[in-house]
């Protein structure tokens, strides 16, 4: 391990210190190839995407690193004297450890028992160095019996090492804070109108339901347990569209639905402010990349009305006027319901149902909201 430490200083230090344009590549279609002979008969295998890779390694401090990785190093042979298995790796995260600092983002060292393995399995160590490319450095004997280091610079991040440690470290987290939204509409259910007033019936396409959710999701139980607990504060944003005329109108006390006589309405709705509190358990369950793959969750929330508007639209002397009235509206201010989402891999479907009507008692049609849509979030 001392050796190969030695070895990616070298490495390191030709990159950081020589031009670009010193090296030898392979054809313009291939990933550029640069062969690199060291003085101890080590040689190392350097490929690239591009010669911008090259020029941001020099971003990073060599000593600084290379205290690291000596560090590091230490740790990791320590580890595997005591440990009886014939490989032992560990994993480090200095960026995290050391924020705001030119560091890498992940080390990864694999010391496998000499006792117990070929000698031609080697060492290896891998360093990721920002989101766009990382370092892998690995020792093998030569046929020749001499030292050959292959040091890999590359982008693709979907199926390497570096890429999959991420989602299990990801996956590992107790808890974490997201942001999503929820699109979707409204639909009154439960209707009983007030005596003589028509029924409550919403253009269901145009009663949009809106909310944005910062959400907390904490894991229940042990680091592999599917089970987890959400909340956090919504603010949902709710339109309820009436058809053939009809408006909203608060008189004598009451909110009752009229048909206007007058106008010929283009729009006519009532829109609400709510910010909710959920609280709900999910069971996420992941695939074998770490990725959530199916997950199904219910619970209940509880809510307080923010603001409430009416708006209309309609013609009048070859214009278009938009009316809008702020009022209470006789709704109800504390809301209170259930409220489920069920998702396959990125795609997550909602549901909420107001357990308390809209309007107050006597004061309004009475009837229970139910809102359902897509989830635009990443529940990882």
């Amino acid at each position: 391990m001392k050796r190969l430490s030695a070895l990616l200083a070298a490495f390191l230090l030709l990159v950081l210190a020589a031009p670009c344009s010193a090296y030898a590549s392979a054809p313009a279609h291939l990933d550029d190839t640069i062969l690199v002979k060291l003085p101890n008969q080590a040689t190392m295998t350097l490929f690239v995407k591009n010669k911008q890779q090259l020029r941001e390694l020099r971003n990073y401090k060599l000593d600084s690193l290379m205290i690291l990785l000596d560090k590091y190093i230490t740790q990791a042979e320590a580890a595997g004297k005591s440990s009886k298995s014939e490989q032992v790796t560990m994993e480090f995260y200095p960026a995290k450890d050391q924020p705001g600092k030119q560091v890498p983002e992940q080390i990864r060292i694999t010391v496998r028992n000499e006792d117990n393995s070929p000698r031609k399995s080697g060492d290896k160590v891998e360093v990721s160095m920002g989101r766009l490319f990382g370092v892998k450095v690995e020792e093998n004997a030569a046929e020749d019996g001499s030292d050959r280091v292959s040091v890999h610079l590359g982008s693709s991040a979907k199926d390497d090492s570096v890429a999959a440690a991420k989602r299990q470290a990801r996956a590992d987290r107790s808890g974490r804070s997201d942001f999503s939204i929820d699109l979707g509409l409204n639909a009154l259910v439960n209707k009983q109108n007030l005596a003589g007033e028509p029924n409550l019936d919403l253009r269901t396409m145009a009663s949009r339901y809106v909310s944005l959710n910062w959400h907390y999701i904490q894991r229940i139980g042990s680091r592999r347990s599917p089970l987890y607990i959400m909340t956090g504060p919504e603010l949902s944003f709710n339109n309820y569209m009436l058809d053939n005329n009809y408006r909203f109108l608060a008189a004598d006390n009451g909110t009752y639905v009229v048909k206007d006589t007058e106008l010929s309405l283009e729009k006519s709705k009532l829109a609400t402010t709510v910010l909710n509190l959920p609280l709900v358990p999910v069971l996420n369950f992941r695939d074998d990349r770490n990725k959530s793959a199916f997950r199904i969750g219910a619970g209940g929330f509880v809510g307080y009305r923010l603001a409430s508007h009416t708006k209309i639209k309609y013609e009048q002397d070859g214009s278009t006027r938009k009316d809008k009235d702020r009022s209470s509206y006789n709704l109800e201010d504390f809301q209170y319901g259930l409220q489920g989402l069920i998702g396959l891999r990125s795609v997550t479907l909602f549901a909420k149902y107001n357990l308390n009507e809209v309007f107050k008692d006597n004061r309004g049609p009475q009837a229970n909201v139910l809102s359902f849509g897509i989830s635009l979030s990443d529940f990882d």
